[in-house]
């Protein structure tokens, strides 16, 4: 799902079907309307510092109505990506960006008290050159960057895993292969 014509086109040309939606505008049952016939759910929907009124409504409030709407759809799956907790720490954040931190947390806490087959992903600093393949992952790892290619590569896998389920995870670049990564979070 998406806001904007130029990011139905991205998601065409990624090989998906486009579906217009508005996390702040639809209800719940519209965003289940939308959710029908889908396994899965992957929420990576962010206000993206367009403000903190922004950020409670898509990034908080969004993201309740979306788990809502995928208990309603029996999209059982749910994969969360939030923010590493450690990000930006001991810079220069700003007001904003700790309420972003609040708001994602408070975000994480509820979907974790939800019967959803939950799946929190938390990236460290996103970054967007091409992937490696190769990451960090695990309950607890040290912060550092990540490319954007290796966390959607690890979702992808992680779908495709339903041993990994209920457990919040932490991921950077590393040295792990994506599979590899995922096959042993799921054995652990």
């Amino acid at each position: 799902m998406h806001r904007g014509p130029a990011q139905g086109e991205t998601v065409r040309e990624a090989g998906g079907t486009p579906v217009t939606g508005d996390l702040i505008a639809d209800s719940v049952d519209d965003l289940a309307q939308r959710m029908r016939g889908h396994d899965a759910v992957v929420f990576s929907a962010g206000a993206h510092g367009t403000g903190m009124d922004k950020t409670t409504l898509i990034d908080g409030k969004g993201l309740q109505k979306a788990a809502d709407a995928a208990v309603l759809a029996g999209a059982a799956r749910f994969v969360l990506v939030s923010v590493f907790p450690d990000a930006l720490r001991g810079g220069a954040a700003g007001e904003g960006f700790e309420h972003y931190i609040k708001v994602k947390k408070t975000a994480d806490v509820y979907l974790t008290r939800t019967d959803l087959d939950w799946l929190i992903v938390r990236p460290g600093t996103l970054l967007d050159t091409p992937g490696s393949g190769r990451v960090t992952a695990g309950l607890a790892v040290e912060y550092g960057d990540v490319h954007r290619d290796d966390v959607a590569a690890f979702i992808d896998a992680a779908l495709h895993e339903p041993r990994l389920s209920r457990v919040i995870v932490e991921l950077t670049s590393g040295d792990t292969a994506v599979a590899e990564a995922v096959a042993q979070l799921a054995a652990a």
